[in-house]
């Protein structure tokens, strides 16, 4: 919801020469001297004030990863459904996306696989654990409704993204109506813990007759990213001075 949320970007970058065919580091952080290979890049505003690192983010705070085009690839391939978003972010919320970014973008079905299917699954349940008690939650969510809501609609929306990627090779951003406003009311309280358990087991049962089908390919296409990843540094490299 405007106005009560934090901000929330993600980046992939194509890494200098140095740092792929060679030996090339990057301080480990901000206190110490140690270095550590490129890998990705993280910005958190909340972590600015008082309490730093144990701080969570809130309204109008800045949450920002850049990933190195490698490591992106990887979680990717894996099916990881946090860095599967970036390829579906719409136009008007994109900053910058070159060249190699939106042949990216148009081959995002290389991705979807069983291994995707199988992490959205995990993430669901994760995610229906927190919100029922298994693992911490949000104590002033869990005073407030009797489990933790945000853990909930999570649950949820994995369930409807990760079933419109293995039946479309797509995700809608943001999830449209008539989910959204279902996801709000979850988020805000309304629906009764036993129906958001039902709705959950709904959706990983609809991911699990998915994950299945012969449609889905077991396996993502590597060799296709391998070869972006190949082209796409090579361009880059020969457009620096």
């Amino acid at each position: 919801m405007a106005g009560q949320d934090d901000r929330d970007e993600m980046g992939v970058c194509l890494e200098p020469p140095e740092f792929v065919t060679g030996t090339a580091r990057v301080p480990a952080g901000l206190s110490t001297t140690a270095t550590v290979p490129f890998e990705q890049y993280h910005r958190h505003t909340a972590w600015d004030r008082p309490g730093g690192l144990a701080n969570r983010s809130g309204a109008g705070d800045l949450d920002v990863v850049v990933y190195s085009a490698r490591k992106w690839a990887r979680l990717a391939l894996g099916g990881n459904p946090t860095v599967l978003l970036l390829l579906f972010v719409p136009d008007e919320e994109v900053v910058v996306r070159t060249e190699a970014g939106a042949e990216l973008v148009a081959h995002a079905d290389r991705f979807v696989s069983r291994l995707a299917a199988d992490r959205f699954l995990g993430y669901l349940r994760a995610q229906r654990a927190a919100m029922t008690g298994a693992r911490p939650g949000r104590a002033e969510l869990v005073d407030a409704h009797g489990f933790d809501v945000k853990f909930a609609m999570h649950a949820l929306r994995l369930g409807v993204q990760g079933a419109e990627l293995l039946g479309t090779g797509r995700i809608t951003l943001p999830v449209p109506e008539p989910d959204r406003a279902y996801l709000r009311r979850v988020r805000r309280g309304e629906v009764p813990l036993a129906e958001v358990v039902e709705a959950v087991e709904d959706a990983e049962a609809r991911l699990l007759a998915l994950r299945d089908s012969p449609a889905v390919p077991p396996l993502p296409d590597r060799a296709w990213v391998d070869g972006w990843l190949h082209r796409a540094h090579l361009a880059y490299w020969a457009s620096l001075p």
